[in-house]
């Protein structure tokens, strides 16, 4: 369980990460590709970006240096918590297409929130 826990983790943070990253640091209009960011402001994208990329670090470092390695779950409960406003979002305003990536992303983080929990 621990080899599927770690490669769970290891996907998660690589996409939160990738992910964060650009919300943090891209302008708003470069992020056209995500029509859901024209309904926030500049400040809530770049907010949700920070949370994705703390969250995207908190999956792995922590459990991996023994350093406060509660962080982990944490992190997984607020990036499943990210998932589940991002579903409200999309189906608030018919968008059909992300849902599938949503849940994928809410059930993994679920995943690993729950095993690293009963880790601990």
């Amino acid at each position: 369980m621990d080899i599927a826990l770690w490669i769970v983790s290891g996907v998660l943070a690589a996409a939160y990460v990738l992910a964060g990253t650009m919300k943090t640091f891209r302008p708003q209009e470069k992020l056209a590709d995500l029509p859901w960011t024209q309904h926030y402001s500049a400040g809530t994208v770049k907010f949700i970006g920070i949370a994705e990329l703390l969250g995207g670090i908190g999956l792995i470092l922590p459990w991996l240096t023994g350093i406060a390695p509660v962080l982990t779950p944490l992190a997984a409960s607020g990036l499943a918590l990210v998932q589940a406003l991002a579903i409200i979002h999309h189906l608030r305003h018919g968008e059909r297409k992300p849902l599938p990536m949503n849940a994928g992303l809410l059930l993994a983080a679920l995943f690993v929130a729950v095993f690293r929990f009963a880790s601990l």
